[in-house]
């Protein structure tokens, strides 16, 4: 990690350790990806859990390491490296190399940083790991926690998850995974941990079909080689802010009017509309058929919820046939929600075309709405305490953009902005984000 003056002063006692499993996989175990991990594989889910100081009462760093040992014995290839096949396929060696554990400390509050003016667009990224694989491969791990002690007693908690190893939703069981272990540990009791022998995740063909129809959720970018990390044109922007429960109220009775009672919108779908209509309004004049097709992301409701690592979420694309500017946010909605194509199947025949050599993004290919609502952000626990807050966003996002959709705050919390309220995350042009900021939150 890099740190600059400025980010000195912020942050300072960082120790970097790595913790592996508890116990030894074995030998010559491997962790073969699926076409869809590896379409992801220039992508990072990046987590950062907000605790009080009643929640981190009586945590000390040996414990969470204790942890830690538990919990990769779970999930053994995350404490895996990479490397590649004798065809230049990717694959995980399962050598029980470790998670990297960053320690550091901050002289602030959690809520004097909350504060902060561009927390959400920078600051935050100092409470979690921005470290991507490479360029030396064998030597990068694909998850890296870090733990902040705050003035006020308060701790955060930063994931960095390599996109590979599975979706947000799959980010998220591994932390819940992680607290159930730490209060099975603390009572005494044995955890309920299982050895995972090697097996095969998916089935890959050797021939895979044609793909007739070019998947639109999927773009295809230059060679990155073993460092893997997106190269835009333009810098990226991010910005955050929530929506109340009252607000959204507002926002879906607008959306819902003339419809009957049983075909009321998602809440998801409605926040999609406005924002992809604001987004078309910033960039007015660019309006090219692109701009008309958004790819979204959400949560299969046929796997299982936890207990699940690996990339099962559903990536669809729509296409809207006339301007989005000048399209009812009524028609975008029925759009998205009615019209939405699955393009799993073909983004997975695409990459294996070359057995999984090509390099491609899908976050950001087309604007990206993603659904985390059903990501059980809030699952993870300390001391039978809920985060105060989680902030999840996904880094090597392209030029097109995304919008991140979670909860604000735990369900039942009370908090003004959670209960029921929203935060969005959107990632764009940079030089557009002042004038989208405007138009989103006005």
């Amino acid at each position: 990690m890099v740190f600059t003056k400025v980010d000195q002063d912020l942050l300072y006692g960082i120790k970097l350790t790595s913790v592996g499993p508890g116990r030894v996989t074995g030998w010559d175990v491997v962790h073969d990806l699926s076409g869809m991990d590896i379409a992801m594989k220039l992508h990072y889910v990046r987590v950062v859990y907000f605790f009080s100081s009643q929640a981190a009462q009586g945590l000390t760093l040996p414990r969470f390491k204790q942890v830690v040992f538990e919990c990769c014995c779970d999930f053994y290839y995350t404490s895996g490296r990479l490397r590649r096949s004798e065809s230049g396929r990717p694959y995980i060696k399962c050598n029980d190399c470790g998670a990297r554990f960053i320690e550091a400390h901050c002289d602030m509050t959690i809520d004097e940083c909350l504060e902060m003016k561009g927390f959400y667009s920078d600051l935050q990224k100092l409470l979690v790991s921005q470290q991507v694989i490479g360029p030396e491969l064998t030597f990068s791990p694909p998850v890296l926690i870090q733990f902040t002690q705050f003035k006020c007693g308060g701790i955060s908690v930063g994931l960095s998850w390599a996109h590979l190893l599975g979706d947000a939703f799959s980010a998220a069981n591994f932390m819940n995974r992680w607290g159930q272990i730490m209060a099975a540990l603390g009572s005494n009791t044995q955890a309920n941990l299982q050895y995972k022998s090697n097996t095969h995740d998916h089935e890959r063909s050797k021939n895979p079909p044609p793909v007739h129809d070019e998947p639109l959720s999927l773009k295809w970018v230059d060679p990155v080689g073993d460092h893997w990390i997106v190269s835009n044109n333009c810098r990226m922007g991010t910005f955050s802010f929530h929506i109340t429960a009252s607000q959204l109220a507002t926002l879906h009775s607008e959306i819902s009017a003339g419809r009957n009672r049983s075909d009321q919108v998602p809440i998801f779908e409605s926040i999609c509309a406005i924002i992809w209509k604001c987004i078309a309004k910033v960039k007015l004049g660019e309006e090219t058929a692109q701009a008309r097709t958004v790819t979204i992301c959400k949560s299969d409701p046929r796997k299982p919820t936890t207990g699940v690592v690996t990339n099962t979420q559903i990536i669809s694309s729509v296409t809207l046939d006339s301007s989005v500017t000048e399209t009812d946010p009524k028609r975008l909605v029925t759009l998205l929600v009615n019209e939405a194509v699955d393009e799993r199947i073909r983004m997975e025949e695409v990459v294996e075309r070359d057995d999984g050599v090509s390099d491609f993004i899908v976050y950001g290919a087309n604007l990206t709405f993603v659904d985390l609502e059903e990501a059980d952000l809030y699952g993870f626990e300390l001391n039978g305490y809920k985060p105060d807050l989680v902030y999840c966003t996904v880094n090597g996002v392209g030029e097109e953009g995304a919008v991140f959709v979670l909860p604000a705050g735990p369900e039942g919390s009370g908090q003004a902005n959670g209960g029921g309220g929203r935060m969005v995350t959107i990632i764009f042009k940079e030089n557009l984000v002042p004038e989208l900021k405007t138009e989103a939150m006005t």
